[in-house]
């Protein structure tokens, strides 16, 4: 509906351009900012005041909490790739192969990359929701106002504890992996136990296990990193948090997807040169 107002001015239209170059411009700060708030996350190592008790209730959280979704995910992996590789092999008479494959694809890329997911969604998505409702409820202003920086109370120990209990969740998600895939063994190709968990141990190399342990300690820092920085930055009141939720889990898979593929091509390159 058009106005007869003289003093009315319309909005000029936004081009495609501005749109553009405005978003790029909200990422490269949005990235700068968080790249200040993981930096600031591990320097809160180096002094005091430490909050172990908080690094130990979120181990208990992120850890014991993630465990039973770990292990059930872990051991129908397990069982799917002895089912899917088994055909194959058997074609040519090396069901006993199968045991390497399992193995070896546990360890070095299924076991970190699916924990690291899961954990994501489980707990990337739970930090943001509490630092968000947090941030909305003001109480971290009150922090503040306190005197207590919220990076240190409540970012840090969240990190800490997610490095220190992703490996652990992987080893643990590998191994009932094997399980899983040793009890398909059994049943349908009917290789032994002795046969399986020999060749499932001996085909692993040093190269191998350091692949699967240092991989989570990477995206155990990612997704920890990423869901206190959404959680941190919400605006818009509860439905700033829903989204900020979102968010956490969106950004934080496809940066562990990003990073494991970088992580594998240059611990594949080392493998041969420095394990």
């Amino acid at each position: 509906m058009a106005t007869t107002d003289p003093n009315f001015l319309e909005a000029p239209p936004i081009s495609l351009t501005t749109a553009v170059l405005d978003n790029a411009k909200r990422s490269v700060l949005a990235f700068q900012e968080y790249t200040l708030l993981s930096v600031q996350s591990v320097t809160n190592l180096f002094h005091p005041p430490y909050y172990a008790s908080d690094v130990l209730n979120q181990m208990d959280i992120i850890g014991v909490g993630s465990l039973p979704i770990v292990l059930l995910t872990g051991f129908f992996i397990g069982a799917v790739m002895v089912l899917q590789t088994a055909a194959e092999f058997e074609r040519f008479g090396q069901t006993a192969l199968t045991a390497d494959v399992v193995s070896l694809a546990l360890v070095r890329e299924l076991g970190p990359a699916i924990t690291g997911l899961l954990v994501a969604g489980r707990n990337a998505s739970g930090i943001a929701s509490e630092l968000g409702s947090m941030v909305v409820t003001e109480q971290v202003d009150a922090m503040r106002a306190l005197g207590t920086d919220p990076t240190r109370k409540l970012v840090t120990p969240r990190v800490v504890a997610t490095v220190l209990m992703l490996p652990l969740l992987t080893a643990m998600a590998d191994f009932m992996g094997l399980i899983g895939g040793f009890i398909i063994s059994l049943f349908t190709l009917r290789l032994g136990a002795v046969a399986f968990w020999t060749r499932a141990i001996n085909v692993l190399a040093f190269s191998d296990l350091m692949q699967g342990l240092i991989k989570p300690l990477f995206l155990g820092f990612i997704l920890s990193t990423v869901g206190c920085y959404m959680g941190l930055t919400v605006r818009g009141g509860t439905q700033g948090v829903g989204r900020a939720t979102t968010r956490a889990v969106v950004v934080s898979s496809v940066f562990i997807l990003i990073t494991d593929f970088i992580l594998s091509k240059i611990m594949l390159f080392l493998s041969g040169h420095i394990f």
